[in-house]
Order: structure tokens, then C-alpha cells, then sequence
């Protein structure tokens, strides 16, 4: 059985194939109950590979530990598709799920750690809701590759090293430059009214660094963040179901989402 579909059947949600504001989603739901609320969520790859399903090992996981029904955009991929196509496709679908009832929230891993910061400056920008919570996994924020952990993980990182993350961001950033705060929203503005934010990585991340000065920007800003760093853990751990790790920070994020999302 497919890591996906073990995923699915161990945390009892269902998963849907869906169409929302013209993009390709899956619609996940937790099981029994009423969702408190809807989770939009990016999955990562780079913004070259990937997909919303082969990430219902982090999504799945999410929906059960929230109770939030979660919507996995499926977005367009570079190099067929560069920047700013799939920020488009999260933008269409995040613009029809800011304006349902009930309360929404917003994750990502990695390239969806970067689009779930893209999709909340633009908010934040053209006076749109914002979500009420905000989950971050090792989100690939600065692709001009600041800061030490890029250097100094490259080897170290199991699962992720600088000579694709190069290739991943010239591929995506195509004629813009990299620093341009659309393909690095570490450089965009951040400010008080953007939601109370979790976000993840590990000492052995290769994005550890960014994840970090993130964290340091939106804090700056008046943003509530709490950084979670795991000791010899590596990039999106939480993608290896195996780990305990995974478990515990996957149950945090879930929690995070339910505590704000359910008003406390």
C-alpha cells in the first residue's frame, strides 16, 4: 500500500477530488463530527515536483489532529509553469475559502511553506481575510539561500541538499529575481494582523536557518510564532511517519490549529 493511502486509512479521514476556484484540490475531512473549521494546505517538492496527494502523509495527519476539514491545492509546477503560476492557482482557492463560514487556517511544508506566507502578505496587502492560524513546516522561504544551515546541512540533510534546492529555485523563479519578495516572502512585509503561527525544523534541515529568521521577521512584526526545533531531525521529518517525532509534531501543529481555530 502507498505511503498516501496509509496515511489516509490510519488517521480514518476521507479524501475527495474536488475543483475550487478552477484548481484541482483534494478535500479532506476528519472523521465523525462537524470540521471546525477549513485548513488550506500547500504541499512541498521544490515547485518543481510533488503533488497534493503524495503529501496526505503530512495533510491526513494534520486534518485527524485539528478536526479541521483541510483542502490540499493541487498547483501548477515549474518548469512548465514558473513563478508566479502556482502562487495563482493557491490564490484562486485560498480567494473562495477566506470567505466561507467558519473559521480557516492555512498550513505548508516546505515550497508550501512558501506559498502559505505568499498567499498571507497578498492578503494582507489587498485587505482580504487573513486566517486565524498559521502551520509552517520547514518552510523554503529565501530562495537566494541565506544563512548558515544551507551551507553547513548540505550532506547532513537526508532529504533534501543544496544542489537541488539551486536547481528547484532557478527552475521556479524564471525571469524574477529570487530576492523579489513573490518567490522569497521572507523579504515581504509582515505585520500584527497575520495569524498566530507554528513553525518547524529540525538542527539537521538544510532550511533550519531561514526557518528561523522567519520566525525572527514575523516576531519583529508583532506576529505570535512559536519554532519548534528538533535536535538531529532533518527537513519535513514529518514526512516519515515512522519517526515519533513526526507523530508529536504533527499532533502540535494539529493542536495549534484547533486552539485558534475554535476561538481559545
Amino acid at each position: 500500500m502507498p505511503r498516501s493511502e496509509r496515511a489516509v486509512a490510519g488517521y480514518g479521514v476521507t479524501v475527495a477530488e474536488v475543483e475550487i476556484g478552477g484548481v484541482p484540490c483534494l478535500d479532506i475531512l476528519p472523521p465523525g463530527g462537524e470540521p471546525i473549521g477549513t485548513v488550506l494546505y500547500c504541499y512541498g517538492g521544490g515547485y518543481v515536483t510533488g503533488s497534493a496527494r503524495e503529501d496526505l502523509i503530512v495533510s491526513a495527519g494534520l486534518c485527524r489532529h485539528s478536526g479541521a476539514r483541510v483542502v490540499a491545492v493541487d498547483y501548477r509546477l515549474a518548469p512548465e509553469h514558473p513563478y508566479p503560476a502556482a502562487i495563482e492557482d493557491g490564490a484562486a482557492v485560498y480567494d473562495v475559502l477566506c470567505r466561507e463560514a467558519g473559521a480557516f487556517g492555512i498550513a505548508g511544508e516546505s515550497a508550501g511553506g512558501n506559498m502559505a506566507l505568499a498567499l498571507m502578505q497578498r492578503a494582507s496587502a489587498e485587505g482580504l481575510f487573513l486566517p486565524v492560524a498559521a502551520v509552517l513546516l520547514s518552510p523554503w522561504c529565501d530562495l537566494a539561500h541565506g544563512g548558515d544551515s544551507v551551507q553547513a546541512n548540505d550532506g547532513r540533510d537526508p532529504t533534501l541538499d543544496l544542489a537541488f534546492v539551486e536547481a528547484a529555485a532557478k527552475m521556479y523563479a524564471g525571469e524574477t529575481r529570487r530576492e523579489a519578495p513573490g518567490v522569497s516572502p521572507i523579504g515581504g512585509g509582515f505585520g500584527p494582523e497575520f495569524p498566530p503561527t507554528l513553525v518547524t525544523t529540525g538542527t539537521r534541515d538544510l532550511l533550519m536557518s531561514p526557518s528561523i529568521e522567519v520566525t525572527r521577521r514575523m516576531r519583529a512584526a508583532g506576529v505570535s510564532v512559536d519554532l519548534d526545533v528538533y535536535d538531529g531531525l532533518w527537513h519535513v521529518f514529518e514526512f516519515y511517519d515512522e519517526l515519533p517525532e513526526a507523530a508529536e509534531s504533527l499532533s502540535r501543529c494539529g493542536a495549534h490549529l484547533a486552539r485558534h481555530m475554535s476561538g481559545g
